[in-house]
């Protein structure tokens, strides 16, 4: 099995005329390993390659600054992860990995950052990169702009009206992620990874990644397959949010990475989290529960569902840090 290719041609906007076409090549993704490459999807190639110089430079800061803007001052885990950090994979070692996390700017009097829910409220940014909150700021809004397409086109995939989930996604939690993997060690072992296997919390993930290579994903039938870099293209994938909403129709399936590129060179990779606003009830869309029987799973909101994901790999709980890609 392979991950499938979906041109976004045609269809990127409601009503476009690819759309049920590609809607339902997005069902066929989503009810096998929840995994599909996007093309033709409308972001600009000048506005990524700027993502990733944005994340390269980020990186390079002396540890000294980014330990003073560690995830660990910020009681939204905005900021910098630092190498092992994290365990995605509880079997496994330390993820060998570290990132910068940041998000929508958030204005200090909005309800949703008064009420302290997650993701909402404002990230920590180096001074001396003085270039890297509009350069963020400008990807995520071209990231939600793409993910609220997205979203129609799962609705239609579900015999939904394309414009089904809009009303919970004005105000979206989004995350923005950005990471470096060094080098895979000589001589590991086979608990080592990058990101150990895990799958994603929410809604939709966007993948940019390098040309390194290092992604792989569980297929239904178990097996493991690389998500070989495709120029111009994002891997998308759905979270565990999406088989909440679709009582179990729809798959998350988890995936890992060992950035073992024979070059010996760091790989970047750039995910992007999105979720519906925090008060959005997760239950099952219509169609999906069979007459005469019971959900699956327990309903809910989307800021219940992230934090009960939250709680299962960080031991404190100031805030929701996202998986990775």
């Amino acid at each position: 099995m392979v991950i499938p290719v979906i041109d976004l041609a045609q269809a990127l906007a409601p009503g476009a005329p690819r759309s049920t076409e590609v809607a339902q090549q997005v069902r066929q993704a989503a009810m096998a390993s929840g995994f599909f490459y996007i093309r033709n999807h409308g972001v600009p190639d000048t506005l990524l390659a700027q993502q990733f110089e944005a994340a390269r430079a980020l990186m390079a800061l002396p540890p000294a600054r980014r330990e003073a803007l560690s995830i660990r001052h910020s009681p939204l885990m905005r900021g910098f992860e630092g190498l092992g950090e994290q365990t995605l994979d509880a079997d496994a070692a330390p993820d060998l990995k570290e990132s910068f996390y940041c998000g929508m700017d958030w204005p200090a009097d909005h309800p949703y950052v008064l009420a302290g829910y997650q993701t909402y409220g404002p990230s920590q940014w180096p001074d001396e990169l003085p270039g890297v909150r509009p350069q963020c700021q400008a990807y995520i809004a071209a990231m939600n702009r793409l993910s609220i397409r997205l979203m129609q086109l799962m609705a239609l995939s579900l015999g939904l009206p394309e414009d089904y989930f809009d009303a919970c996604c004005h105000e979206p939690m989004v995350t923005l992620r950005m990471i470096r993997y060094p080098a895979h060690p000589e001589g590991a072992d086979e608990r080592t990874f990058g990101a150990g296997a895990h799958t994603d919390w929410g809604a939709i993930t966007i993948l940019a990644q390098d040309s390194h290579g290092g992604l792989e994903v569980q297929m239904p039938d178990g097996a493991w397959v690389p998500a070989t870099p495709m120029e111009g293209s994002f891997v998308v994938n759905l979270g565990d949010m999406i088989p909440r909403w679709t009582n179990g129709l729809y798959h998350s399936n988890p995936h890992r990475v060992r950035n073992t590129h024979s070059g010996g060179q760091p790989r970047y990779s750039i995910p992007f989290f999105y979720e519906p606003e925090y008060t959005a009830r997760i239950d099952p869309v219509p169609g999906t529960v069979v007459p005469g029987t019971s959900p699956r799973f327990t309903p809910c909101t989307a800021g219940e569902h992230l934090r009960e994901m939250y709680l299962k790999t960080y031991a404190r709980a100031p805030g929701v840090a996202e998986p990775v890609a």
